[in-house]
Formats: structure tokens, sequence, C-alpha cells
């Protein structure tokens, strides 16, 4: 191959690479995800998971899945009464540039609504998370119903921060 050949090779190589939309999805990993099911007659379920974020500021915007007929970000607030209610996020969740985001019961999560069917201990189903600036990211995600809210504080995600939630007295 002569250098010119060889040139024009690397130069259309290079081309083709800089028109190409970059894809950030390799900035993005998803840990530990689980789904959580109330019983063989739910019509509802939710799910968890560690979102870590190895590059620049992003935003969890959505989900889908077959599933079911709608999946929404939700989150716990409290009310006038003090009663805590499951609202839908629609802005969606900030992650944190270098930083792990934890969705967790009691918390912020991943809400399938309408299900079309209703999964089973062990199995697993599909959930596509898009960010703002990442896209599509594509999860399996397995039933487990049998997990304690502990279980997860005990998984080691390094030292990355996990959103920087805090509880009412500031811890």
């Amino acid at each position: 191959m002569t250098k010119t050949t060889l040139f024009a090779a690397a130069s259309a190589a290079f081309l083709a690479l800089a028109a190409a939309p970059m894809a950030f999805a390799a900035d993005i990993t998803i840990a530990d995800p689980y789904l959580r099911v109330s019983g063989a007659m739910a019509t509802s379920a939710a799910a968890f998971m560690t979102i870590e974020n190895h590059g620049a500021e992003d935003r969890l915007i959505g989900a889908r899945s077959d599933l079911a007929e709608r999946v929404e970000l939700h989150t716990h607030m409290q009310d006038a009464n003090g009663v805590m209610k499951m609202v839908h996020v629609e802005e969606g969740f900030p992650i944190a540039a270098g930083e792990a985001h934890m969705l967790q019961r009691g918390g912020e999560h991943v809400m399938f609504l309408g299900l079309n069917s209703v999964p089973t201990e062990g199995e697993t189903i599909n959930l596509t998370l898009t960010f703002e600036k990442a896209g599509d990211v594509t999860v399996e995600v397995p039933v487990d119903n049998t997990r304690t809210p502990e279980m997860g504080k005990a998984m080691d995600h390094g030292k990355m921060g996990h959103g920087a939630k805090k509880d009412a007295a500031g811890n």
C-alpha cells in the first residue's frame, strides 16, 4: 500500500468518525438493578438501581419497557398533612459528573404502571433508560422480591457519592 492510499484510507476513517454522532452511554453504568412486584395480581412494579456517571453531568429524563403501559420516574414527597405520596418527576433526575445516583425504595425509582404481565421471581425484564446527554441505555433487570433495603446499602460502589441525598437531620 502506498503512502497516498494509506493516507486516504486514514482520512476517510477519521471523517466517518467525526461525522458520526457521539455516544456517551459508555459514561453511564447501571449497577445492581432489581425489580419488585407486590404479588401475582399486581398492576404496578418498581425498579431500583445505582446509576454511575463516569462522564459529564447528565440527567435521567425517561424510561420505557414492554412490561407496562406507562413507565415513569417517581419519587416520594410529603404533603401538607405529613403523608408520603409517590409523584411523577417529569424533569427527571440529575446525575452529577463523576458521581453515583441511587434509585432506591422510599426515594427516587422507576415506576411501571399498568403491567402487561406480572413477572415472577428470578425473571428478567428489559428496561431502557433515557439520559439527556448519554442517550438510551438498556439494562436487564431481574425480579427480586426478597431483597431488603439493607442489602442494597451493603453494596460498595467505590468512592463515588450517592446523589448527595440527606435525611431531615442532615446526615
